[in-house]
């Protein structure tokens, strides 16, 4: 099986160094290599040329990650197609066991993302939204990013490649319609991309607004996003009775929803002055997180709503 391994990139300087010098290093090499630039000013651009024949290199500035990937796609020489992140590196196996689903006869392989922890906030973060292992979740309802992600050709083709009107959360929605149309999707657990968490509250606030903003554009978990407000409109209604027992239970189930994440940055850290911080920084940024998701399905919602993107 040949296969063309595509990615997009924008103002990636900082990480494209890594993202090349891993794809050259691996075992089973890609027979092409396609990266579409959606309008680079940090000097990314420059590295990408650098990598000579041995990257296609598309520019088209102004385009967004589902243009990109539709782009890359159809520059595509062969019909399996791999997807990479220009933010990850992927280790020297990645590619082999990201394929080994796809010619087993999957239409979809699914590879794992594991954040690269350097400190107690990259902890915390992961701890919010990565299982620490691929055996922490179950494969009929696993959605891949699109940081580790292959296909066949056909299954990108039947749903209409990736949702350009969408800024944001292609991958999910991409996911959603092979998961309704029954398309064989297979876990390749050993495919293994690291990724950086963002660094700071303020790019951390930004992410999550910007992904619940995809989800109500494209109508996404609305159950989970429905949900999410009623808890913190009760929560706050435990807070404001003058009875102990409604407070109580707000607590109980405040430690039950943080239960996971805590034990999870527990596991990524390894100074016991570093997990008895994370007990107190993994809740608070739990509730940080979910008010930028309330805040972004909101706006992404109104969007909607307003007919400002298409309507599926």
């Amino acid at each position: 099986m040949k296969v063309s391994l595509i990615a997009t990139v924008l103002n990636a300087d900082e990480h494209i160094g890594a993202f090349l010098a891993s794809v050259a290093a691996q075992e089973r090499a890609p027979d092409e290599v396609i990266v579409v630039d959606g309008g680079s000013t940090d000097g990314t651009l420059e590295r990408l040329r650098e990598g000579g024949a041995t990257v296609t290199l598309i520019e088209e500035p102004g385009a967004n990650i589902a243009r990109g990937r539709n782009l890359a796609i159809a520059a595509a020489s062969y019909d399996a197609i791999a997807v990479a992140d220009a933010d990850c590196a992927y280790g020297p196996g990645w590619l082999a066991a990201l394929t080994a689903p796809l010619e087993a006869g999957a239409d979809v392989a699914m590879g794992w993302t594991e954040p690269v922890v350097g400190s107690l906030l990259d902890a915390c973060v992961a701890s919010l939204g990565f299982p620490l292992a691929p055996g922490d979740v179950d494969e009929a309802a696993f959605m891949p990013s699109a940081r580790s992600v292959a296909f066949r050709r056909e299954a990108i083709d039947a749903i209409g490649g990736y949702p350009e009107w969408l800024p944001i959360g292609e991958d999910m929605w991409v996911n959603h319609r092979w998961r309704e149309r029954g398309f064989a999707m297979r876990m390749a657990p050993d495919a293994v991309a690291s990724w950086h968490p963002r660094g700071s509250l303020r790019a951390i606030w930004t992410q999550y607004v910007r992904r619940a903003h995809g989800d109500g554009h494209a109508g996404m978990y609305p159950e989970r996003h429905a949900l999410r407000f009623a808890v913190y409109g009760g929560l706050l209604a435990a807070l404001a009775s003058r009875r102990t027992w409604p407070k109580l239970l707000a607590a109980g189930g405040a430690i039950a929803y943080a239960r996971t994440p805590i034990a999870r940055a527990h596991a990524r850290l390894a100074d016991p002055r570093d997990r008895a911080l994370a007990t107190i920084a993994v809740p608070a940024l739990l509730a940080f997180t979910d008010i930028a998701k309330m805040c972004g399905y909101a706006l992404g919602l109104a969007d909607r709503l307003t007919w400002r993107v298409r309507p599926q």
